[in-house]
């Protein structure tokens, strides 16, 4: 559990100075495969970006109100917004300051723009996927529907952070994610199964994506296809940045993926060390890695000893 939420961290850092940068650009920096948190593009080394900062939101949420919550991590949401984060997606941004209510804003957005399907349910989803793991496939799942429903109204965002929480919940079991995308997809909406199979299939690659990988199917794809085609959480990293794009949010669910397979101690400290998450809107607070453990782990046992 602790490697999920800080791997996911790690990568959301790590990508976010590459971020809109061409394929490539990771491994010209790094031509022997020792990355470091050099920040850049507006960020300091080892700042976490709004991916993990409202990650750290849901995963507070709930914890502190004993399960799901949905006006109240809403409420966070909003409150976070109102706060002026560095960087804050379009499409998020737009419903948590519509003034609509918690339980209409996302999809009174769908409804007008017709498009909702970015990755930004997708990047924030590796704290509440823990919390949930021990509930088993049909919870960690819809819970995943109903917080992705939050801020996208594209069921399309709904099911990727679906499959999303049940791969890492196979992971945190201690089995092999990759064999069991199958069992997931089967959980998919009717209606979404197909375009969600095609880019989660053993043969796809990012080349083959049809949108920018800011959009949520290319997103997970590119993480899965990261971690299939890797050995370590470094090389998953590094090959999920170095396809350019929305490094920080590709790289903070591979991170979350890898993290869950590969565990805390296959995270370098050169990247944990600096590793810190400010949270706009909630004071001076800031989080680095003694916090973002203690969040890991409560979250995995208040559920495990729940159930």
């Amino acid at each position: 559990m602790t490697g999920a939420v800080v791997g996911s961290a790690v990568g959301d850092a790590l990508g976010a100075p590459f971020e809109f940068g061409e394929p490539g650009m990771y491994r010209r920096h790094f031509p022997h495969g020792t990355g470091e948190m050099g920040g850049g593009g507006g960020w300091d080394p080892g700042e976490a970006t709004d991916d993990t900062q409202m990650a750290v939101l849901v995963g507070e949420s709930l914890l502190e109100r004993g399960g799901l919550d949905l006006p109240d991590v809403f409420a966070r949401f909003r409150r976070w917004a109102a706060g002026e984060p560095k960087d804050i997606g379009l499409q998020t941004e737009d419903v948590l300051t519509s003034g609509e209510p918690w339980d209409r804003a996302a999809a009174l957005h769908f409804q007008v723009n017709l498009r909702a399907a970015g990755n930004g349910s997708l990047m924030r989803a590796t704290t509440s996927a823990v919390y949930f793991a021990a509930e088993g496939r049909t919870a960690t799942m819809e819970a995943a529907r109903r917080i992705a429903a939050l801020t996208h109204g594209d069921r399309a965002a709904w099911e990727g952070t679906a499959v999303f929480h049940e791969l890492v919940r196979v992971a945190l079991d201690g089995g092999d994610p990759l064999s069991s995308v199958t069992d997931a997809l089967a959980a998919v909406h009717p209606r979404h199964r197909a375009r969600w199979s095609a880019v989660l299939a053993p043969d796809w690659h990012p080349a083959l994506a049809s949108e920018f990988n800011g959009a949520v199917w290319p997103c997970l794809g590119s993480a899965l296809w990261a971690v299939r085609t890797t050995s370590s959480f470094e090389d998953a990293l590094a090959a999920a940045i170095d396809l350019g794009g929305d490094t920080d949010t590709v790289a903070a669910v591979t991170g979350g993926l890898a993290g869950a397979v590969h565990g805390l101690r296959a995270i370098p400290a050169r990247w944990t060390d600096p590793l810190h998450v400010p949270l706009p809107g909630f004071g001076d607070r800031v989080l680095r890695l003694p916090e973002l453990l203690r969040l890991a782990r409560a979250l995995g046992s208040d559920r495990q000893s729940a159930c």
